[in-house]
Order: C-alpha cells, then sequence, then structure tokens
C-alpha cells in the first residue's frame, strides 16, 4: 500500500478480513505453537510463536509501512528494541550516542553493555563539526533521538546519518517524540527507525512495547534472528492493541500538535517560567531545522520553572487534569520532573550539563479540550507561585 496516503495506511497496512471468516478485525492468535503438516514442512512459516505470531506479523508490516521501510521487527519494550540494536554489535565497538536521551537508553549503554565491552560516548549532535570529530575507527553505531528526551533539542537526522555512513557506522533514529506521522526517518538517510510503543503508536497507556524498522533486507534478517533468540516479544493482545492504536494515529497526533502549540505559546507569556522549550516555537534553536524534517512539532513541552524544586513540587503536585508520571504519548495529558522521575539514572553533573535541573518540567500535552489544559496549568503556576 506505499502508493496510498498516511491514513489509508494506517487503518489498513497489513491487516485484511480474516480469510475463514471474514472478520474485519485482525484475530489476536493466542497460540504458542502451531501444526506441522510434516516434520519440518509449516503452514505459513509459522512453527512457535518465540519466532512468529500472525498478530505480530500483522502489527510489524503495519508500522513499517507507516515509516516507509520494508521490513518491522516487534519487542516487548522500547529498551528491547534497543537492545537489539546494540546485539548487532561485538566487545570492542563503539556506539556515539547523542548527548540528550531517555534515561533509560543511557542506563542501557551505561551499566549493561558497557560492562560487556561496548564502549560508548555522548557528543551534542546539534553540533555537527562535534558529532564528526567524535567519530572513532571503533564506532560502527551512530544512536540518535530527535526531538531528545526531555530537552527537545531536534538534530538534523539527513547530517547525521551521512556523517555516520562517511565513519562506515549505521545510523539508528529514536522516532518515539515525533511519532510516523511526524517524522520519517529512514527516508532522511537513516538505517533503523526505534520506537518505544508504549508512547504515541500505543497511545493509549495501556501497553508496552517496541519496534524497529528498516528498507536493508540483510539488516533485517539480522535484526530478526536477534528477536528470535533473544526472545524479548510482544504477547499477541499487546499487538492486537497496537494495530488498535495505530487506526487512529493520525487524528491523534493533529489533536496533540494542536494543543501543544496553544499551550507552549501560552507558556511563553507567564512570568513564572524561564523558559519554555518547544520545536514550534520561532525561539527554539532548531525551528527551522524542525520545520525541514517534521510536520508537526508534537505534543511534547519542556519548560523550567522559576524557584526550583519548591516551584515545581509545588506546582506538580497541584495539577488536576494533567497527570503526574511516568509516560508520554497517551491521550491523557501527563506532566513529570525529570530530574526525579525519568532522568534519575544519569549521573547529577550530567543532568546538569544538559540544563535537566530541579526547575524542569516536562508535559506531555493531551487530547482533551485545550482550553481545559491551559486553565488546569494556570490554577498550579498560581499556586506554585505562592509557594
Amino acid at each position: 500500500m506505499s502508493n496510498h496516503g498516511f491514513a489509508t495506511r494506517a487503518i489498513h497496512a497489513g491487516q485484511a478480513p480474516d480469510p475463514s471468516t471474514g472478520a474485519i478485525m485482525t484475530p489476536i492468535y493466542q497460540t504458542s505453537t502451531y501444526v506441522q503438516t510434516s516434520p519440518g514442512e509449516f503452514i505459513q512459516n509459522y512453527d512457535y510463536s518465540r519466532s512468529a505470531n500472525p498478530t505480530r506479523t500483522a502489527l510489524e508490516a503495519n508500522i513499517a509501512s507507516l515509516e516507509g521501510g520494508k521490513h518491522g521487527i516487534a519487542f516487548a519494550s522500547g529498551v528491547a528494541s534497543l537492545a537489539a540494536c546494540i546485539h548487532l554489535l561485538k566487545t570492542g565497538d563503539h556506539v556515539l550516542l547523542c548527548d540528550d536521551v531517555y534515561g533509560g537508553t543511557f542506563r542501557m549503554f551505561n551499566n549493561v553493555f558497557n560492562q560487556l565491552g561496548i564502549e560508548f560516548s555522548r557528543v551534542d549532535m546539534t553540533n555537527l563539526d562535534a558529532t564528526r570529530a567524535a567519530m572513532t575507527n571503533k564506532t560502527k553505531l551512530v544512536w540518535l533521538e530527535t526531538p531528545t528526551n526531555p530537552t527537545l533539542k531536534v538534530i538534523d537526522i539527513a547530517a547525521v546519518a551521512q556523517i555516520a555512513h562517511d565513519g562506515g557506522a549505521l545510523c539508528v533514529a529514536d522516532n518515539t517524540f515525533a511519532s510516523p506521522y511526524l517524522q520519517n526517518p529512514l527516508a532522511l538517510g537513516a538505517d533503523i527507525v526505534s520506537h518505544s510503543c508504549t508512547k504515541y503508536l500505543g497511545g493509549h497507556s495501556d501497553l508496552v512495547g517496541g519496534i524497529l524498522v528498516v528498507k536493508n533486507r540483510e539488516l533485517a534478517d539480522r535484526l530478526y534472528y536477534v528477536q528470535n533468540a533473544v526472545g524479548a516479544v510482544p504477547a499477541p493482545m499487546d499487538c492486537f492493541l497496537l494495530l488498535r492504536s495505530t487506526k487512529t494515529l493520525h487524528v491523534r497526533m493533529d489533536r496533540h500538535c494542536s494543543n501543544a502549540e496553544t499551550i507552549a505559546d501560552w507558556l511563553t507569556q507567564r512570568s513564572e517560567i524561564d523558559r519554555v522549550i518547544y520545536p514550534g516555537l520561532e525561539s527554539h534553536p532548531q525551528h527551522n531545522i524542525a520545520a525541514k524534517q517534521m510536520r508537526g512539532f508534537g505534543g511534547m513541552i519542556t519548560m523550567t520553572l522559576k524557584g526550583g524544586l519548591p516551584a515545581s513540587r509545588k506546582f506538580l503536585e497541584s495539577l488536576k487534569i494533567f497527570s503526574l508520571a511516568e509516560s508520554l504519548g497517551g491521550v491523557e495529558s501527563l506532566v513529570e520532573h525529570p530530574a526525579i522521575m525519568t532522568h534519575a539514572s544519569v549521573d547529577a553533573d550530567k543532568r546538569a550539563a544538559l540544563g535537566i535541573d530541579d526547575g524542569l518540567v516536562r508535559l506531555s500535552c493531551g487530547i482533551e479540550d485545550g482550553s481545559d489544559l491551559i486553565a488546569d496549568l494556570e490554577q498550579a503556576l498560581d499556586a506554585a507561585a505562592k509557594a
């Protein structure tokens, strides 16, 4: 369905009515094993559900289509997707990581794979000269997020992919914050695109999952091998829920974006806030890059409150519609404190260097009525100002 529009592919790609019953929804194939017609002869190549499951196959094809790729490889979580990429490497290889990433990504490199001899270093990938200089003859993987978590830096995917390829490395782009609706890294030169499906792809805060999408068949086969060998695969029910969710991704993302744009503009007028970071604001340092490679600016806003931890704590405790919780991308609005919550695993000095201080708050703008969200933020800011 590559010649169809995004909305059509979101609803139909990878899925067809069940031939045995005509069911419009892909069934939940809740089975661990499959009958063989003769030893080693499988019906439609299914033998064991760790290796493949029809519900997962439909999901993988659906998201691959949305990302403009050919092969989707689904996992039980976003960090399981990350781990699969690192399993492509060997002891002594080097990974170049963008400096501002999800805390769990940093933890994986720093505390899990680093001790196995896979080295990594971090660089501000908004600085292309610094990125180029950070490449080594051992660099085999360049990992970037854009927009980054939580400071919403926007990285030029095409430029960084070219730097990676010039150095003989693969380029992986974590597209979780943007979603396939707003940005397609494969079209910009990335070799692998990664998602935490828990976020916008799932969109309803009721599942955990991850996926990788690639164009190259050989690379896909290597990742399928890791998927099967390591076995961190999603359950059929989670795949079914994700297929339900991708059908409305385009509708949800439009509302996430419109709410965030309105809220970001409003926040810039508030005296209680030192800084509002949103790629859609012309004040954002990489606004022009975002406008070039994204079709919308997303639903995430980061802001720094005056008054440090006491003010931010009172603000967070006073919100009524925004829920204080980790994660993002659900239909409901969420808010969190990165230094204490999602990025607590990052060393304090590294957090400080990135600007992740006690006044930093991250908003995930949901799809509620925008006026209600602004009213909620207003009463919480008023409460914080009195703290």
